[in-house]
């Protein structure tokens, strides 16, 4: 066989190659584009005000994280395809049979067209952006992926929940535009409820003055009040509004200091307790009674121990015994 027989294959094979080259090429330019995209985006509705730059950035990665991912599978289709035409195979039926399988599997799997459309309602409406902190369908963590059919969180133990888009039925956003730390105080019935308001004052006072705190909070401490009378305690009620996701951050560091300034001022944070009461009418027996359940309640303990009275000894044994 002539060398010049194997010419065609040869243009064929560099034209599938260069095909090849060409869409690696074209991935990057894309690449690049989403990112300059998303960095104009991010500066243009930042000048229009009312949301800051962090919010702006984690919207602008979801629509651009997805913008990049549909691009680059449409790129890398269509080299394929056009490289099955150079092997010779026909691409015009490929793709017709490809239509009707599209419209037979679309039928079969409406629940992957529902989770595309959940997904694109997501992204447009902005309920939730990459490196947000939600609670969806009753589990929390953070937002590492927002695809078109699903959305991806990593809880706090590292687990990852894999969600469908159709499938989200409740969805908080904890980390949109700004975030709130909610106390809830118990106190002593005894203690004076200004008091302890006054301490919270001043000690979100101090906390909000230092570093890296003061950057992190947006608003004074905001006291609700007395919120309620549990059982064993008046429960008061204050919150911080701080950055998106800082909430955590400075609600552990007041919940610090306020351990450490309510010692010091003597002002008590109940446990629950229980009381037992004798009535002045009570009799000898039910006392007695009451002190024998009691007793017996102490000895199946494992952590209880009641040691017995030492019998003591006649006064003629005690003589014998000197």
């Amino acid at each position: 066989m002539k060398i010049e027989s194997y010419v065609p294959y040869a243009l064929d094979a560099a034209r599938i190659v260069f095909i090849f080259i060409f869409a690696w090429v074209l991935t990057l330019i894309v690449e690049r584009t989403v990112r300059t995209f998303r960095k104009y985006s991010v500066r243009m509705m930042a000048k229009s005000g009312g949301v800051t730059e962090f919010e702006l950035e984690k919207r602008a990665q979801t629509i651009s994280s997805v913008a990049r991912n549909s691009l680059v599978f449409l790129v890398w289709t269509i080299a394929f395809l056009m490289a099955l035409q150079k092997l010779g195979f026909e691409i015009g039926p490929l793709i017709a049979s490809l239509g009707v399988a599209g419209v037979a599997i679309g039928f079969g799997a409406q629940n992957v067209v529902k989770d595309v459309l959940a997904g694109m309602f997501l992204l447009i409406e902005n309920q939730i952006r990459v490196n947000d902190v939600a609670v969806i369908n009753g589990q929390g963590g953070l937002v590492e992926e927002i695809n078109l059919r699903t959305t991806v969180l990593r809880a706090e133990n590292g687990a990852v929940y894999i969600f469908p888009n159709g499938g989200i039925t409740s969805l908080a956003n904890l980390t949109r535009d700004y975030s709130y730390y909610l106390f809830d105080l118990g106190i002593d019935y005894k203690q004076d409820t200004d008091q302890v308001v006054a301490e919270l004052k001043s000690i979100a006072s101090d906390v909000a003055s230092e570093e890296p705190y003061k950057t992190m909070i947006l608003a004074p401490l905001e006291i609700i009040g007395v919120d309620k009378f549990a059982d064993s305690a008046v429960i008061v009620r204050a919150r911080f509004k701080t950055l998106p996701g800082k909430q955590w951050t400075v609600g552990r560091e007041m919940n610090r200091r306020i351990k450490k300034r309510f010692d010091e001022a003597g002002i008590k944070i109940p446990f629950p307790t229980r009381t037992i009461q004798f009535e002045n009418g009570s009799t000898k027996d039910s006392r007695e009674q009451i002190e024998a359940i009691v007793r017996e309640v102490l000895e199946q303990s494992p952590t209880s121990r009641i040691t017995p009275a030492k019998p003591q000894l006649p006064e003629s044994d005690r003589a014998s015994n000197r």
